[in-house]
């Protein structure tokens, strides 16, 4: 009887680590969400690691799905494969080193509003409300609005 339970609980469990954004069709917008995530050359763990992220909420474009593996790309345009349970469905944004100066989040979704805050290139925050080439941006709490075109991770996709 133990190891009927036990066998239940197996293949029950795996099925509630592959997050629910397993069934979304690619190409659509995720977020590493491990502190350490490897992106791979293949769809298992038998493929080499090529690159190892260390920067959770990192935002990432899904492409392709193979069983519980995610084929993605980065802001860099580096494609690889990572398992889904790496993976989070929440929309986050890379600001963008264009100009390599801290661009500027405003109050409203306006050029000419009010500047709340400056973020970095390279900082990462929570996407939301993306309409007419604004974001709201939020950084640790610290919200904004931010041009689309000063970020990665809200391009429309398809």
């Amino acid at each position: 009887m133990r190891i009927l339970a036990f066998m239940l609980i197996a293949v029950f469990g795996t099925f509630l680590a592959v997050p629910a954004m397993a069934q979304q069709e690619p190409p659509y917008w995720a977020s590493i969400d491990e502190p350490e995530a490897r992106m791979r050359t293949g769809p298992s763990t038998e493929y080499p690691t090529m690159w190892i992220y260390k920067r959770e909420k990192l935002p990432v474009k899904i492409l392709a799905r193979y069983k519980a593996w995610r084929k993605i790309e980065d802001h860099e345009g580096t494609q690889g494969w990572m398992h889904a349970r790496l993976l989070s469905a929440s929309r986050t944004g890379l600001v963008l080193a264009t100009s390599g100066k801290p661009v500027a989040m405003r109050a409203m979704p306006n050029e000419r509003a009010k500047i709340t805050w400056l973020a970095e290139p390279g900082v990462v925050g929570s996407l939301s409300q993306c309409e007419n080439g604004w974001c709201l941006f939020d950084v640790t709490g610290r919200q904004g609005y931010i041009s689309a075109a000063d970020i990665w991770g809200d391009e429309p996709l398809k």
